[in-house]
């Protein structure tokens, strides 16, 4: 069965990542940023090699995010950026073809065990079943 794993984050800790601490999102060091990048690059690369990875892939900060809504009388109504009320939003994801629940449920135990600095925020990895067909709903 196919999973989507979510990773989540805040703009808050894209800039932390920089090297530009908030409340809750600690400034990082190049080390620690190097050693995050190596977390996950270990876990895709065993994924690849469990034949488990379909896809991976992390994302653009989220003030580069574009939304697009329909307005009244259906008219596009693209906001650039982050809505204002947004706290948290998709940071990166995996798609895998995993035999159960508890082997992607292995998985994110390994990811949310990724290093970083002190007092940084813990979000949850969310996942995701992805349904086969309509009939799954």
């Amino acid at each position: 069965m196919k999973y989507l794993v979510m990773v989540l984050g805040t703009q808050a800790d894209y800039e932390g990542m920089r090297g530009k601490a908030s409340e809750g999102s600690p400034a990082w060091t190049r080390e620690q940023v190097r050693a995050m990048h190596a977390h996950m690059s270990a876990i895709n690369d065993d994924l690849a090699e469990s034949g488990e990875m379909v896809d991976g892939q992390g994302l653009a900060e989220p003030a580069r995010a574009r939304f697009v809504t329909a307005g009244a009388g259906g008219e596009p109504v693209v906001t650039d950026g982050l809505y204002s009320e947004t706290k948290e939003s998709l940071a990166g994801y995996w798609l895998l073809d995993c035999a159960s629940l508890d082997r992607v449920t292995e998985i994110a135990v390994r990811v949310a065990q990724c290093p970083g600095p002190a007092g940084l925020t813990e979000y949850p990895v969310v996942i995701r079943p992805v349904l086969d067909g309509a009939g799954d709903i």
